[in-house]
């Protein structure tokens, strides 16, 4: 027997969320029911307002635009201050805000270790530390974390990635067990090579390289992180706390 998943009546902010990943995520959660926050920096309004009139019309949930620069402590605690204002309450928090700035570790920059730390992993403890306070009083939510099996296994390149996930990895446990007596939840998903901008641009002996380490033979797509993502937002994970999924086709294991 089949399980539809039912979020009617439940709001949900996805960080991150005007195209790509995040944009996935608010789809698969409007699908379900749920009305949306979308979220992004100023400079991507436009197509936010887009992302959420799209969600709208397809799918008849309510869908706000609210701009906040998660990295910066002032902007995430007024994003879920007037996120709660706007729409009454948040029932589902999803961390997916990130940037990776790639380069090998002699030659990174303060810059680059330092801007993909604070919108990776300190604009989560932002927007968590924010919406915890509420969902405390509610004594009901379900935070889920964006993380990466870069986080798990580290990547040649990545210092700065690979530690702002492995660092969102452990947020994401300690926080579960602060708050797992008010019935909030907090779990990462870990995904894997995702058909994304990025891996378009990786060479052909790059995309063999890496499909040589996955047992799927294949890289996943956005959707699928989308599922595992309703999943931990729906009722069938009121008993998963401070676990990470992976959704990588088997290359951690």
């Amino acid at each position: 027997m089949s399980v539809a998943i039912d979020l009617t009546g439940q709001v949900a902010l996805v960080t991150g969320s005007r195209r790509g990943l995040g944009k996935s995520i608010a789809i698969r959660l409007a699908q379900a029911g749920a009305d949306i926050v979308i979220n992004d920096i100023e400079p991507g309004r436009e197509e936010a307002e887009a992302t959420a009139a799209e969600i709208r019309a397809t799918y008849g949930v309510r869908a706000i635009t609210l701009c906040g620069d998660v990295s910066k402590a002032e902007d995430a605690a007024a994003l879920i201050e007037q996120a709660w204002a706007e729409m009454g309450k948040i029932d589902i928090l999803v961390n997916n805000a990130g940037v990776t700035r790639d380069n090998l570790l002699i030659r990174m920059s303060d810059e680059e270790w330092q801007m993909v730390i604070n919108i990776n992993l300190s604009g989560a403890f932002y927007c968590t530390r924010a919406a915890a306070k509420r969902m405390m009083k509610a004594r009901y939510g379900r935070i889920i974390n964006i993380a990466s099996v870069s986080g798990l296994m580290g990547i040649p390149g990545q210092s700065n990635y690979s530690a702002s996930k492995a660092g969102l990895i452990g947020l994401t446990k300690a926080n579960a067990k602060e708050l797992a007596t008010r019935n909030i939840t907090v779990n990462a998903i870990a995904p894997g090579f995702i058909v994304s901008a990025m891996t378009d641009k990786l060479t052909e002996e790059r995309r063999a390289e890496y499909l040589k380490m996955i047992p799927a033979d294949r890289f996943g797509t956005s959707d699928e992180v989308a599922d595992a993502v309703l999943f931990y937002a729906s009722p069938l994970a009121a008993y998963t706390t401070g676990h990470v999924l992976n959704v990588d086709g088997g290359l951690v294991m």
